[in-house]
């Protein structure tokens, strides 16, 4: 038994040879060895997590909630080691670290919170008229059912929150699905602590074997075996867009095509408006500069585009921002790829006509340590290259220089699907620009007034997700509740006898949740007998 073992369900396995290898980011050192799955072993973890998945579905939701709070609380009991060995592998601090398990353990507990009071069911009763003319009405109900095995692909960034106990998979737990993870390359021994964690609190809970599984391995490769086979009804993923769409090309060309619910970054426009740039450049340049560069800029919400228009003072607020963004410090990044990647984008943007580099932030010749860059055009450049929107992950930024409030409004108009939008103005900055909210709140997930949106608040009102690119499908979210509905469909039973039905739909109501009940919300029994019995 070694920790470089697949989990499959409750055993350990290592069919294949090759291997790949966990390295710190920061020293090159090597964290650990890890089994590449071969096809055999992804078709025993679908086989299982298919045979899991009929036990599983019809599992109450105080007992899928118990699972996620045994998972927490196996998480919590590794300790000390959960954090060093993800510091070691992520080039991470401690404390953001020590945040992120916190977040993980929360996410944990407001899925069980929600399955125990049952509202993400949608249950609805319509009872029968039998004396309805000139047709009777039927007894007809409605509720939500998972949809069956799920594949999740772990994030780079975030190698808790959202990776093998991250918010897919709880998501995809909580709504009664079966759940196979395929460890991101870049974390893999976090990634088997967590894993090691979740199998034992299925077997503890008494959940079926294959319930979950963990697979580590090339990403084109295992990523395609696993979205290609049949026994997968659904896929989440948290990463670029190159491997989102490559994702979702597969799952949509299979004989029987799979939703994909892909996050693939975005580049986060910020505006700032004439007033606020006139009366708040002190504490913006700060806030905005410091959240281009949080987390050596490796958020899928970081700030890449800053709007701004050509005024009186537009010259003093850029040399304020350029003069704070020197003051930044860059950071090693989360993988030797990632720092690659973020030069490669950065060296693109510099060699394009019309950008200006701007300013740089403070620069270490350590290893894989990236150093942020400023960056400034004007409108008329975005015009000639629109690939100077798209996303660079890391700390980076592109000041867009606008020359009138129209030429505002045409830069929001032509932009593509993101996670957020930012608008800083004051009260009546945002009256007389209302007609740029009404346009940024059809590109984004998440309209922000006044802040910066490198802040994801799980909560039940929280929307991460966004037009195309921004996701596979702008109807969903990955943080907060509403991701539960990703995973499920809804079924109707017509004229159902009460002792067939679901106890979710069942007159006594013995789950005691809330349900639309001839359209009006009640968590009481009915008091209806039904004419078929």
């Amino acid at each position: 038994m070694t920790a470089g073992e697949h989990i499959i369900g409750f055993e350990l396995s290592a069919e294949g040879s090759d291997i790949i290898t966990s390295i710190n980011p920061a020293t090159g050192d090597k964290v650990g060895d890890f089994f590449v799955a071969i096809i055999t072993e992804v078709d025993k973890a679908a086989e299982k997590a298919a045979a899991a998945f009929q036990i599983y579905r019809k599992k109450s939701g105080t007992e899928k909630a118990g699972f996620l709070e045994a998972i927490a609380e196996e998480i919590m009991a590794i300790g000390d080691e959960l954090i060093s060995v993800c510091c070691a592998e992520s080039a991470l601090p401690k404390g953001r670290i020590e945040g992120e398990r916190g977040r993980t353990i929360g996410q944990l507990k407001l899925f069980a919170n929600l399955l125990k009071e049952g509202s993400w069911l949608d249950a609805r009763i319509e009872t029968a008229d039998p004396e309805r003319v000139p047709l009777p009405k039927p007894d007809i109900r409605f509720m939500q059912i998972p949809l069956g095995p799920v594949a999740v692909f772990g994030a780079s960034n975030f190698p808790l929150a959202f990776s093998v106990a991250g918010g897919d998979t709880v998501s995809a737990l909580a709504a009664g699905c079966s759940v196979i993870v395929k460890a991101h390359p870049a974390h893999p021994a976090t990634s088997w602590l967590i894993g090691n964690a979740i199998q034992k609190a299925a077997i503890t809970m008494e959940m079926p074997d294959g319930i979950f599984s963990l697979l580590f391995g090339d990403g084109p490769v295992l990523g395609t075996q696993l979205v290609k086979h049949p026994a997968i009804k659904a896929v989440g993923f948290t990463g670029s867009f190159g491997a989102g769409k490559a994702i979702y090309d597969i799952a949509v060309r299979r004989d029987i095509p799979i939703p994909v619910y892909a996050e693939m970054g975005s580049t986060n426009p910020v505006f700032i408006l004439p007033q606020a740039l006139q009366n708040q450049a002190d504490l913006f340049v700060k806030g905005f500069s410091g959240s281009v560069t949080l987390g050596v800029g490796q958020f899928c919400t970081n700030p890449g585009m800053l709007i701004y228009e050509n005024t009186d003072d537009s010259e003093i607020f850029t040399n304020k921002l350029e003069e704070e963004f020197k003051q930044t410090s860059g950071g090693v990044m989360l993988a030797a790829n990632i720092y690659k990647s973020y030069n490669a984008g950065v060296a693109r943007h510099a060699d394009t006509a019309g950008v200006t580099t701007l300013a740089k932030g403070k620069y270490s010749e350590n290893l894989n340590t990236a150093a942020p860059v400023l960056f400034k055009i004007k409108s008329d450049t975005l015009k000639a290259h629109p690939n100077l929107a798209e996303e660079v992950f890391g700390p980076t930024s592109m000041l867009v220089e606008a020359t009138s409030r129209q030429d505002v409004l045409e830069i929001a108009r032509n932009l593509t699907g993101h996670l957020t939008a930012t608008v800083h103005g004051t009260d009546s900055d945002l009256l007389e620009y209302k007609d740029l909210l009404n346009i940024l709140e059809q590109k984004v997930g998440r309209l922000l007034i006044n802040g910066y949106p490198t802040g994801v608040e799980v909560c039940s009102a929280m929307v991460h997700g966004g037009p195309f690119p921004a996701t596979s499908d702008s109807r969903s979210t990955s943080v907060g509740t509403a991701a539960i509905d990703r995973f499920t469909r809804p079924v109707c039973y017509q004229d159902m006898p009460q002792a067939l039905l679901p106890d979710e739909l069942k007159n006594t109501n013995p789950l005691g949740i809330w349900r639309l009940i001839n359209g009006s919300l009640s968590n009481e029994a009915i008091n209806y007998k039904p004419t078929i019995l």
